[in-house]
C-alpha cells in the first residue's frame, strides 16, 4: 500500500545535511509498493528516491537497482528525516520525491483500447478518497481501459487515494472531465454505450450484453448517480439486495459489475 503527499513547504531539508531541494511543484510517493509501481509505470518525473539508513533487506535494494537503472539519484535518510517529508511514519523506508499525477484525456482513454471492446469506469462524484482508492483498484485489475472523475465536488488522486489502490494509481490512466452527463453524449458520440448503475434501474447488472463497447457509470456515496446522468445513461442497472441493507460500497458494486463485464468477454461465443 501507498500514498502521495502534496509537499506544502516551499524548499525542504533533505537529510542532516544543509542541503536545500526547491520542491514546490512535486508530490512525495510513500512506501515500498508505491515506489516500486511508480518505477515500472514510469508516469512520473522522479527527483530522487531517500531510503532509511536503518533497513537493509532485499525488497528496497531492488529499488536502489531501478532507480540506478532508470538514473535516479538515491539518498540516505534518518528514518525521522523520512517521516516528516511523508508526514508520517507508514512509508516503510522509502520515499519518492515526484512530479505530480498526470491526468489524461478522454480521447487517450477512448484510444487505449486494451481488448476487443473498450471498458471505461465513469465516475459521477465519489467523495471518499478510500473508495476512489478501492474503485481505481479494481478497475485496473478488471482490464479497464481507463477512469474518469469530475473536476469538482468529487475527490482527485490524492495521497489516501492512491494508498488505497495499491499501486493502481500509477499504471491506469485517469481522466478529469468538467461534466459527467456531457462527457456521457461524448462518448455515445464515439458508439460507446454507457450501463449506469443505480438502485432505480429496473434490470439487473448481469441481463446486460457486456460484449460492446461500454463504460460502467457509477453514482456517489449515498446518492447514487445524479438524475440528469442517470437519464442520459443507455442502460439502467442494479444489483439485487437480498438482505436487509439496502445498498452496496460502491467499491464493492464496481467489483460485482466489473467482474461480471470480464466473466462475459471471456466466455466463449454463443
Amino acid at each position: 500500500m501507498y500514498t502521495v503527499a502534496r509537499i506544502s513547504q516551499s524548499t525542504c531539508t533533505v537529510g542532516p545535511s544543509p542541503n536545500i531541494y526547491t520542491m514546490s511543484s512535486m508530490n512525495v510517493i510513500y512506501g515500498i509498493n508505491s515506489v516500486t509501481e511508480a518505477l515500472k509505470a514510469r508516469g512520473r518525473g522522479f527527483e530522487w528516491v531517500g531510503m532509511a539508513k536503518e533497513r537493509h533487506d532485499l525488497r528496497l535494494q531492488r529499488i536502489i537497482e531501478e532507480c540506478r537503472r532508470n538514473s535516479i539519484a538515491v539518498r540516505f535518510l534518518p528514518r525521522q528525516e523520512l517521516d516528516r517529508i511523508a508526514s508520517t511514519g507508514a512509508h516503510q523506508g522509502v520515499v519518492a520525491v515526484t512530479s505530480a499525477k498526470q491526468y489524461a484525456d478522454l480521447d487517450d482513454l477512448i484510444a487505449s483500447k486494451r481488448g476487443q471492446f473498450s471498458l471505461l469506469v465513469v465516475l459521477d462524484g465519489i467523495e471518499d478518497p478510500h473508495n476512489l482508492g478501492a474503485v481505481l483498484r479494481t478497475s485496473e485489475a478488471a482490464g479497464a481501459d481507463g477512469v474518469v472523475i469530475p473536476e469538482r465536488r468529487a475527490v482527485g488522486v490524492t495521497g489516501t487515494v492512491a494508498k488505497a489502490s495499491a499501486g493502481a494509481s500509477a499504471h491506469l490512466p485517469i481522466a478529469k472531465v468538467t461534466n459527467i452527463a456531457r462527457t456521457l453524449e461524448d462518448l455515445k458520440s464515439k458508439n460507446i454505450w454507457t450501463v449506469g448503475l443505480d438502485e432505480r434501474g429496473k434490470d439487473n447488472y448481469d441481463a446486460i450484453d457486456y460484449k460492446m463497447d461500454c463504460a460502467v457509470v457509477l453514482g456517489a456515496e449515498g446518492k447514487g448517480l445524479h438524475d440528469l446522468v442517470a437519464k442520459k445513461c443507455d442502460f439502467l442497472v442494479s444489483i439485487p439486495m437480498l438482505g436487509q441493507v439496502p445498498s452496496l460500497n460502491v467499491s464493492v458494486a464496481a467489483g460485482i459489475v466489473l467482474y461480471e463485464v470480464v466473466r462475459q468477454r471471456r466466455s466463449p461465443q454463443k
